[in-house]
């Protein structure tokens, strides 16, 4: 099954290096790349990609409201990509806010192309990305600096004694595999466990799974 994916970078040079990349792959149809945020929308909701390549920091329309409109799109529009948010080292609460709009992830633009490609299979896939300890330590971080709404700490009353402890091993980073391996269980019962999980708290996705693990006092920042 081919992956289709569009590219939104307020740079071209980023644009055509990373279309250029994919394209070369088999499995991934590069079809659209657009300059800012709005455009970026639009493209998504005339081509239907699978995934979103997203820049964080873009004229017109930055990728976090970009982000926010396709996750969260108006009644009539039923296509939601899943987006990968692009970034810099000196990232900031963007790519935070974007995980809690539901982006599946971030990809620093520095990093090597079987990374990219990797991502972008790996997002399609329905997985987050959030194997870098970077990843990890960003989201602790933000959490620790802000207080989340509502009150997520009384919505872990939903889940059994197993579900909340896959998901505290979840917002630190570990596989399905590691996860089976350390609990003594079938990979498959694990992924049935953090389905049930996501869909007890109506999350999307192992990302926002992390981030929610945070805000409601499960995992502390810096625990590994």
């Amino acid at each position: 099954m081919t992956t289709r994916v569009i590219i939104v970078d307020d740079q071209a040079m980023v644009r055509a290096g990373f279309a250029a990349l994919l394209a070369a792959q088999s499995d991934i149809d590069v079809v659209g790349e657009a300059p800012d945020g709005a455009q970026g929308v639009e493209l998504s909701r005339r081509t239907h990609p699978d995934v979103v390549l997203m820049d964080v920091r873009m004229p017109e329309m930055d990728g976090l409201e970009a982000a926010r409109r396709l996750l969260a799109p108006p009644p009539g529009v039923t296509h939601r990509p899943r987006v990968l948010m692009l970034t810099t080292f000196d990232v900031d609460d963007y790519v935070y806010e974007a995980l809690r709009a539901g982006a599946s992830g971030f990809l620093l633009k520095d990093a090597p192309p079987a990374d990219l490609i990797a991502a972008v299979r790996v997002v399609a896939a329905g997985d987050a990305l959030l194997a870098p300890s970077v990843t990890r330590r960003l989201i602790a971080d933000f959490a620790r600096q802000r207080p989340a709404p509502g009150k997520p700490a009384l919505r872990l009353k939903a889940l059994t004694e197993r579900e909340t402890e896959i998901l505290t091993l979840v917002a630190r980073g570990r596989s399905n595999a590691e996860i089976a391996e350390s609990l003594v269980l079938a990979e498959q019962t694990v992924k049935t466990h953090v389905s049930r999980v996501l869909t007890k708290l109506g999350l999307r996705d192992r990302a926002q799974a992390v981030v929610f693990a945070y805000e409601s006092g499960l995992v502390a920042p810096g625990e590994v």
